[in-house]
């Protein structure tokens, strides 16, 4: 790799400032501590950086030695997407459970203890919440992180959600503008392209971040979706009209603008990392963030030097660049402000489960519970059932790393609990041979989209009409089964509230 200019130079300072790197392993590599040193100004961290509180905050910690405003961001949603618990499941229900219960001031708690948890372990940008209204029940990549399918409701609990985090120093990253709720096509794989007019955009999916940046919302990150009504070429990531023209200067919004990860294919299999990066900040993007799958220094000096060149070719202004760079830098210094004060609460240090004193995660979780009674009246179980857990492919946001379902719950409750699990092949014969006896816990999620599942759980309750359903996804199918149970998504604690109902705790 070739270095275009000195490391001291402004222009190279500035070209690090704007990139949102993560990297591999639970310490920081040297050379992630030594492009800190020259100008680096973000750090993102995924789950395979973080085993525990302790630990992340010593990574923090000592990033921090090297400069001690560096940005460090996670992608924290809570509910399905978690990185602070990727091996455990999250103690908080996701925005779908939290929209369903549709209390702003619940929303707000969650968000506000969430934050807390970040900024007791050194992180101050969390890429959440999501904004999206879910208008697209199909949606393969949003769905139970949306708050909903109504605008208005996605609105209120968006605010609430940027609200909590931001009282306690932690900087919201509302996403994914323009609006990603209305796609069939996720961006992690290929671009997806949304047609619809602009009253239909200006009434549904802009409503949210209209809101958020009403709100403060320090930054807003893009989507690589193709809106055609506003630019039919480029998708938002890459599009002045939508950065700029949009979301600048018919918004309002003056704080940071991240992109998503530029590695997704939809930016990389058409434009590669490089140009993407260079027509991002073009477009008015501020911060590029990449690393949930290009996570070396090899891939921070191919952007920073993409950037120099583009610059130095008059591709990129110049000023457009020191302005990202400016825009990360009054962030960080935003967070370093609030940092400053500390980290106050019970609890502050801790993060296993849900901790001492702050059980607003289980608190949302139960609430989220539709309980819908089958033709009989429900009877708690009180011996060991068998748990059948239908399981679709995780999407790449999700990830297959962290836990979902209710065995390893109701096993808590119910010692001798045992499960399986069943994809596309599933054989509700198999099913019945390993339940035997024992009363069966039917567990899908987002039935209503994989016509399999449905098949095998319609089979599975002709032969046991007792079965106890457990719905995690979107909770679009018909309630069935002796006992219907939507949670609202698949966070571990959405597992502890369903498994509490089954056995009558």
């Amino acid at each position: 790799m070739t270095t275009l200019v000195r490391g001291s130079d402004t222009l190279t300072r500035d070209a690090l400032t704007v990139l949102q790197p993560g990297f591999v392993g639970t310490t920081a590599p040297d050379w992630l501590l030594r492009r800190i040193g020259e100008g680096l100004s973000s750090v993102g961290l995924f789950g395979r950086n973080i085993v525990a509180p302790a630990q992340l905050a010593a990574l923090t910690a000592q990033l921090r030695a090297e400069r001690d405003d560096v940005l460090v961001a996670i992608d924290e949603e809570g509910g399905d997407v978690t990185r602070l618990e990727v091996k455990e499941g999250s103690s908080f229900p996701g925005n779908y459970a939290l929209g369903s219960v549709d209390d702003v001031e619940l929303t707000r708690a969650v968000a506000r203890e969430l934050g807390r948890r970040l900024a007791a372990c050194g992180v101050d940008l969390n890429w959440a919440p999501s904004a999206d209204v879910n208008s697209n029940a199909d949606n393969p990549v949003i769905g139970v992180r949306s708050f909903g399918a109504d605008p208005e409701l996605v609105a209120r609990h968006t605010v609430a959600y940027v609200d909590g985090l931001q009282a306690v120093g932690v900087a919201a990253c509302t996403k994914h503008f323009p609006g990603h709720g209305d796609t069939n096509v996720d961006s992690h794989h290929a671009l997806p392209r949304i047609d619809v007019g602009l009253d239909t955009l200006h009434a549904r999916e802009l409503v949210p971040f209209r809101a958020a940046i009403a709100a403060g919302s320090k930054a807003v990150m893009s989507a690589h979706i193709l809106l055609s009504a506003l630019d039919p070429e480029r998708p938002a990531t890459l599009s002045p009209q939508i950065l700029t023209g949009l979301l600048r200067r018919e918004l309002g919004f003056e704080g940071l603008i991240v992109t998503d990860g530029m590695e997704m294919q939809a930016i990389s299999s058409t434009y590669g990392i490089e140009r993407g990066s260079v027509l991002a900040i073009a477009a008015g993007a501020d911060a590029i963030c990449v690393g949930g799958g290009l996570a070396d220094e090899d891939t921070v000096l191919r952007l920073r030097d993409a950037l120099v060149t583009a610059v130095r070719t008059g591709e990129l202004p110049e000023e457009r660049l020191a302005d990202a760079a400016a825009r990360v830098r009054a962030l960080a210094a935003w967070t370093q402000a609030h940092r400053a004060r500390g980290v106050s609460g019970p609890g502050a240090a801790q993060q296993e489960g849900t901790a001492p004193g702050t059980e607003v995660g289980l608190v949302a979780a139960r609430r989220a519970l539709k309980v819908t009674p089958g033709e009989q009246p429900y009877q708690p179980m009180t011996s060991a059932p068998y748990v059948a857990a239908f399981t679709p492919v995780a999407n790449f946001a999700v990830g297959d790393e962290t836990p979902w379902g209710i065995a390893a719950e109701l096993g808590r409750l119910l010692p001798g609990t045992e499960t399986g699990s069943y994809g596309a092949d599933a054989s509700v014969d198999a099913v019945l041979a390993a339940a035997g006896e024992r009363r069966v816990v039917a567990v899908v999620r987002d039935a209503h989209r994989h016509p399999w599942m449905a098949k095998a759980l319609d089979a599975l309750l002709a032969a046991r009409p007792d079965t106890v359903v457990v719905e995690m996804g979107l909770n679009e199918s018909e309630p069935r089964g002796a006992l219907h149970i939507a949670t609202h998504g698949a966070a571990r604690v959405c597992g502890t509230a369903a498994a509490e109902l089954i056995a009558g705790r």
